[in-house]
């Protein structure tokens, strides 16, 4: 009598499917569906939704992650920054940051 595998999960499957599609497709495949899916929810959807999930999301990520996260996610974003911008981009954020604490303050 010949033995049969076992019946494959749906999540293994759907992972299996995944991993396919990712080779055939390609990295530019995944940037197109996903530039369109945003431009057709920012069609469908107010800023206020937008700023709605967002909170959301920051309050997710607040209740999940410490202080060394962020420092961590600070520290990645700033050492990016810093090799895509010169030094003109930094006077320019720099004068825009002390005009709008000073414009808060009055």
């Amino acid at each position: 009598m010949a033995k049969t595998e076992p019946k494959m999960s749906r999540a293994d499957a759907g992972r299996l499917g995944g991993e396919k599609t990712s080779k055939s497709r390609g990295k530019e495949f995944y940037q197109q569906i996903g530039k369109k899916g945003g431009t057709s929810t920012s069609k469908k959807h107010s800023t206020t939704f937008f700023q709605e999930i967002g909170r959301k999301g920051g309050s997710s990520t607040s209740n999940t992650h410490n202080k060394t996260f962020y420092q961590e996610i600070g520290k990645k974003g700033g050492t990016a920054t810093s090799q895509k911008q010169d030094k003109s981009f930094y006077q320019k954020i720099g004068s825009k940051g002390g005009s709008a604490e000073r414009n808060k303050l009055n």
